[in-house]
C-alpha cells in the first residue's frame, strides 16, 4: 500500500514541471525574447573576442563583419513552421535591444558632447 502512495506521490512531483517541456503559450516568447537579446549583446562580443585569440589585431577587424552571417540562425529558424513563434519573438528581442543600445548611446554621447 505504502509503495503505492508512494509512487502517486513522485508521478505528481514529475508532472509540476511538466508544462516546462511541451509548447506553454509563454515559453517560446519568453526565451525567444531573451535570446534575441542575447544574440545582439553577447554574440558579437564573444565572437571578437574568439578572432582575437586566433588572429592578430589587423585581421580580427577584418574578419568581423562576417558576425552578420550568425544573422542565418534565426532567419531559418523563421522558415520552419516548429521554430517560427520563437524566432518570431527572437527578432523582436533583437530589435528592442538594438533601439535600447543606440537610444541610450546617442544620449551619453549627446550629454557628453554638451558638456
Amino acid at each position: 500500500m505504502e509503495t503505492q502512495e508512494q509512487q502517486a506521490h513522485e508521478a505528481a512531483q514529475d508532472r509540476h514541471f511538466e508544462w516546462w517541456h511541451h509548447s506553454h503559450p509563454t515559453f517560446a516568447g519568453i526565451t525567444g525574447f531573451f535570446a534575441g537579446m542575447l544574440f545582439v549583446t553577447a554574440l558579437p562580443g564573444a565572437f571578437a573576442g574568439v578572432l582575437r585569440l586566433l588572429f592578430d589585431h589587423e585581421t580580427s577587424e577584418q574578419l568581423f563583419p562576417f558576425v552578420v552571417l550568425a544573422l542565418a540562425l534565426p532567419i531559418a529558424m523563421l522558415v520552419k513552421r516548429k521554430t517560427r513563434r520563437f524566432a518570431q519573438f527572437m527578432f523582436v528581442g533583437m530589435v528592442v535591444t538594438a533601439l535600447v543600445v543606440g537610444g541610450v548611446a546617442s544620449l551619453v554621447l549627446y550629454f557628453m558632447a554638451d558638456a
